[in-house]
C-alpha cells in the first residue's frame, strides 16, 4: 500500500524526501476516514434499517432487542474491525506501533462482544417475563451466573492480551487460587445453588407472599435474584434476603391461600362463663322466632323430647335428662349464620367449635375461609362477620367476657354505696 502511494505522488512530481511522509500520511488518514465511514454505515443505515424492520413486525419478542440496544452496541465492531484490518498497511514498519494497537483493538472488540452478549442475556430474560412459567420459575439467577461466566471469560482474555500469554496459561495458575476464589464468590456460589433448588422445587416465585420473620420480611417478592431475593412489605419498605437464606431457613409462602380462593378466618369470643345455663320453655320460645335457627329449635325440642320420655326423665327439674343450652344454641346459631353468609367459603374447612375454658371464659372459635382472599376485602367480612356475632350474644342471654375496666369498678362501688345513702 505505501509503495503504490509512494510511486502514485512521485509520478505527481513530489520529491523522493517527502514522499514516504506523505504516503504514510495519507494511508493513515484513509484508514481514519474508513473506520469513520464504516462506523457511519453500520449505525445510520444498517442499525436503523434493522431497527424499523423490527418496529414494523408482529412479533413483540424482538422488540426486546432493540430496547436491549444490542444492535447499537454490535455497531461499534465495524470501526474496530476496518482500523483492525487495514492498520497494519498503513503502519507497515513499525512492529512496535503495530502490536500496541492490534492488542489494544482486541481488547476494545472483546469488551464489545461481552456487552452485546450481554445485552442479549437481558433481552432472553426479558422475553421469559412474558410467559407465565416465569412467575413460577424465575430464570434472573441462572441469567447472572452466565454474566459471570461471560465477564470471568473477557476478564481472562484482556489478561492473556496483556501478559501476552495464552488463557491456558493463566487458567493453569487460577487452580492454585481455588481456595480465595471459593471464598470470594461464596455469595454467588450458594445463591446459584439456593436459585435452582428454589426453582426446582417451586419454593418461591415472583409475586408470592413470603413471610420471614427473622429479616423482617412480610410482603410480595419483586425479584429472585442470584445472591438476594427482595421483598416489599405491606408498609412499602424493601427488604432484601440471601438466596441461600430461603433453604436454610424456614418461611412462610402464602401461595397456596392464593391459589385455593379461600383465606382462613380464625377468631374467637370469649363467653362469661356465669352467663352459660339451660333454657327454660321462655327461653326457647324467644329464640324459636330467630329464623336462622327456628328449625332447628323445633327439631331438637322434639330430639330431646323423645329420648327423655324413653328413660322416663322427671322434668321437674332441668338437671335431669338432656337440656338444650343457651351456649349451644348460640353456636347452631353463628354456624346457620355463616353457612348463609354470601362471603364463606362452604367447600372448605367449616368449624364454630367450642375451646377449652380458660380464666377468660369459654372461648367459642370460628373456623371458617372466606371466598375473597383480597386483604383489604378479608378484613372488611371477618370484621362485618364478628360486628354481628357479638352484637348478637346477648339475644341469648349470653355475656362477653372482659377484663374489668375502670367503669366496672365505679359502677359497682355506685350500686354498692346507694344502700348507704338511703340509709
Amino acid at each position: 500500500m505505501l509503495e503504490f502511494l509512494s510511486t502514485w505522488l512521485m509520478g505527481l512530481g513530489f520529491a523522493d524526501e517527502i514522499t514516504y511522509f506523505l504516503a504514510r500520511t495519507i494511508s493513515i488518514v484513509g484508514v481514519v476516514l474508513l473506520s469513520i465511514a464504516a462506523n457511519f454505515i453500520a449505525r445510520h443505515y444498517i442499525v436503523s434499517t434493522l431497527t424499523r424492520i423490527i418496529s414494523k413486525s408482529k412479533s413483540k419478542w424482538d422488540d426486546a432487542i432493540v430496547r436491549q440496544k444490542s444492535l447499537s452496541r454490535l455497531a461499534h465492531l465495524a470501526p474496530a474491525l476496518v482500523i483492525y484490518v487495514f492498520a497494519p498497511l498503513a503502519l507497515e514498519g513499525f512492529d512496535l506501533a503495530i502490536a500496541l494497537l492490534k492488542g489494544a483493538l482486541q481488547i476494545y472488540m472483546i469488551l464489545i462482544l461481552m456487552l452485546v452478549l450481554d445485552s442479549l442475556l437481558n433481552t432472553f430474560e426479558e422475553i421469559y417475563q412474558n410467559f407465565r412459567a416465569a412467575k413460577e420459575i424465575p430464570i434472573r439467577g441462572f441469567i447472572q451466573v452466565l454474566k459471570l461466566v461471560l465477564y470471568f471469560v473477557a476478564g481472562i482474555s484482556i489478561i492473556s492480551i496483556l501478559l501476552n500469554k495464552t488463557p491456558v496459561y493463566l487458567l493453569s495458575g487460577i487452580g492454585a487460587l481455588a481456595a480465595v476464589t471459593m471464598l470470594v464468590f461464596k455469595d454467588a456460589i450458594l445463591g446459584f445453588v439456593a436459585g435452582i433448588q428454589l426453582a426446582a422445587n417451586r419454593m418461591v416465585s415472583v409475586g408470592d407472599w413470603i413471610e420471614m420473620p427473622k429479616y423482617g420480611a412480610d410482603g410480595d417478592v419483586l425479584e429472585v435474584a442470584l445472591t438476594t431475593v427482595k421483598v416489599q412489605n405491606w408498609d412499602k419498605t424493601i427488604t432484601t434476603i440471601p438466596t441461600y437464606a430461603l433453604i436454610s431457613d424456614s418461611f412462610k409462602n402464602w401461595r397456596g391461600m392464593s391459589e385455593s380462593g379461600g383465606r382462613r378466618i380464625k377468631r374467637a369470643v370469649n363467653i362469661d362463663l356465669g352467663s352459660i345455663k339451660f333454657c327454660n320453655e321462655e327461653m326457647l320460645e324467644r329464640f324459636g322466632k330467630i329464623q336462622y335457627i327456628s328449625d332447628y329449635i323445633e327439631q331438637k325440642k322434639h330430639e330431646l323430647e323423645r329420648f327423655n320420655q324413653s328413660i322416663n326423665v322427671d322434668n321437674t327439674s332441668l338437671v335431669n335428662g338432656r337440656r338444650m343450652t343457651n351456649i349451644g344454641t348460640f353456636r347452631a346459631y353463628v354456624r346457620a349464620y355463616l353457612h348463609d353468609h354470601p362471603a364463606i367459603n362452604k367447600d372448605m374447612t367449616f368449624l364454630v367449635r367450642q375451646l377449652p375454658p380458660s380464666e377468660y371464659g369459654l372461648p367459642i372459635e370460628v373456623y371458617v375461609f372466606s371466598n375473597d382472599i383480597v386483604w383489604a376485602n378479608y378484613e372488611a367480612i371477618q370484621a362485618d362477620i364478628f360486628d354481628h356475632i357479638l352484637a348478637v350474644v346477648p339475644e341469648f342471654d349470653l355475656c362477653v367476657y372482659q377484663n374489668p375496666t375502670g367503669s366496672d369498678f365505679r359502677t359497682a362501688w355506685g350500686n354498692r354505696a346507694e344502700p348507704d345513702k338511703l340509709s
